[in-house]
């Protein structure tokens, strides 16, 4: 017969994370990239921590500046500009790291989206206007799946600058 081990004699598993383990593992995570507060605790516990263990962790992180949401959405709404995406598609981005909208309100309110559409839309089919019904057809559907709504398409497929009105 064999013997059988009571479950508190067993080893803990290789992946549980506890105390000081725990903390470090979330510093390196931060130090590779920002987190919003549910990424983090989402992959901290993939790794095994114990939720009772993280929801203090993850205060201190967030009370020290250490884990920022806002920070998050402000670099979320930079890095997506880069891209050439419009608001529409840093809203999506913005629920996709589970960061509320609000966040990052007042960085969006401050783009002019009808510039960088304008800019986009000559970066990606140059300097000429479309003419043609197909083509500004072509170049809306482009602005729009980048995330810009339709006023703005409109607007960028038939000015070069801010100065034409």
């Amino acid at each position: 017969m064999k013997n059988f081990q009571k479950n508190s004699d067993l080893p803990k598993p290789a992946g549980s994370l506890k105390g000081q383990r725990l903390r470090s593992t979330a510093f390196a995570l931060l130090a590779k990239r920002e987190h919003s507060k549910q990424e983090l605790k989402s992959k901290l516990l993939l790794y095994g921590a114990s939720p009772e263990e993280l929801e203090p962790l993850l205060a201190e992180l967030t009370g020290n500046d250490y884990q920022s949401d806002e920070r998050m959405a402000g670099m979320l709404v930079r890095a997506n500009m880069r891209k050439g995406r419009g608001p529409a598609r840093i809203q999506q981005e913005l629920k996709k790291h589970h960061i509320e909208a609000e966040l990052a309100e007042e960085d969006i309110e401050q783009v002019n989206w009808l510039q960088q559409a304008m800019e986009l839309r000559m970066r990606k089919f140059g300097e000429e206007l479309p003419i043609e019904q197909k083509e500004k057809a072509r170049q809306v559907r482009f602005l729009q799946y980048r995330g810009f709504n339709l006023d703005i398409c409109f607007k960028a497929i038939t000015r070069n600058s801010m100065d034409d009105e």
